[in-house]
């Protein structure tokens, strides 16, 4: 197998086109960190540069540990494969070692929490819970969270609003800062709709998986709800995530550029009617499925030039 074959082969079991999700978090993060960076100081490209890398490279883990854990499980071999759900098909093919990919898992993981580390010692403690639970829900989000029905609260949270808030911190903090001095309310609240999507991400792509998952011994939200009700909980996400945003700028939390995020809201609509009305038919629900990726994208990447707007 030629270099150019292979460099496809780990693309593709990374998931690399869905790494733009933990670039744009990162980009809200710097954004806020951006407006509210202290006087007298200047925004610092290495932190940056250092956060695209280290949270990156959590996503590309947990990813990893993802795939290596539904081969093993056999769930892979299993579900209907779409393009945003069902796994690469990489393991399950035999084109790359399941040892092979599990030391990739661990390397990743290992270079995010580094960096992590760094910033810890270096910015605020805070930013070991924020990295700890990070940690916490790559590795056992397969073999715990996701047997719980945690494992979308805890992918919300780990990789949506903690990344935005941890990124801001990196930026803006220093070490002496009291924990309630950390985060403006703005930063805050705008930090809630990310990690929604994200959460929401995770919980439709479950749908095609479910059966699959069931039988390799998880016990996620569409497995305990059911597809129906786990639909009413997937558009519930979604009318939160719009109606914090909208009510954020009505009381003049953040300004009235964050109305931009809601260019998305079309998308989202379909994606919940889509969810509603074709959970139970894999073929029917993909366009769904597509729509729910660019909800999430398009309106992460609106609320970070929101942020970036209101600096002008």
């Amino acid at each position: 197998m030629g270099k150019k074959e292979k460099t496809k082969l780990w693309l593709a079991e990374m998931r690399a086109p869905f790494l733009t999700l933990a670039v744009l978090l990162v980009a809200i993060g710097l954004a806020f960190g951006w407006k509210y960076h202290p006087p007298g100081t200047t925004f610092n490209p290495l932190y940056a540069a250092l956060l695209l890398i280290g949270v990156v490279s959590s996503h590309i883990s947990v990813n990893l540990f993802n795939e290596y854990s539904d081969n093993k499980t056999k769930i892979d071999h299993n579900t209907p494969r779409t393009p945003f759900s069902g796994g690469s098909g990489v393991l399950s093919s035999g084109l790359l070692s399941p040892a092979s990919v599990f030391k990739a898992a661990v390397i990743t993981l290992l270079l995010a929490l580094t960096i992590g580390i760094y910033f810890a010692f270096t910015v605020h403690w805070i930013i070991f819970i924020l990295a700890g639970l990070g940690a916490f829900s790559i590795l056992f989000y397969t073999t715990f969270l996701a047997k719980l029905q945690l494992g979308e609260l805890f992918s919300g949270l780990t990789l949506g609003t903690f990344v935005v808030l941890g990124s801001y911190v990196v930026m803006t903090a220093s070490p002496s800062m009291a924990i309630s001095e950390l985060f403006p309310q703005d930063v805050l609240l705008m930090s809630i709709p990310p990690g929604i999507l994200t959460a929401l991400l995770l919980l439709i792509n479950e749908f095609p998986d479910m059966e699959a998952d069931k039988q390799g011994g998880r016990n996620h939200l569409v497995i305990c709800l059911g597809r129906k009700k786990a639909a009413y909980v997937y558009i519930s996400g979604m009318v939160a995530t719009f109606g914090i945003i909208i009510g954020a700028a009505l009381f003049n939390i953040v300004s009235p550029w964050f109305m931009l995020a809601l260019i998305p809201v079309p998308f989202a609509f379909k994606a919940s009617m889509g969810a509603l009305k074709h959970g139970y038919d894999t073929p029917k629900l993909i366009p769904a499925l597509g729509m729910n990726v660019l909800t999430v994208l398009s309106t992460d990447l609106l609320i970070a030039i929101a942020v970036i707007m209101e600096t002008f």
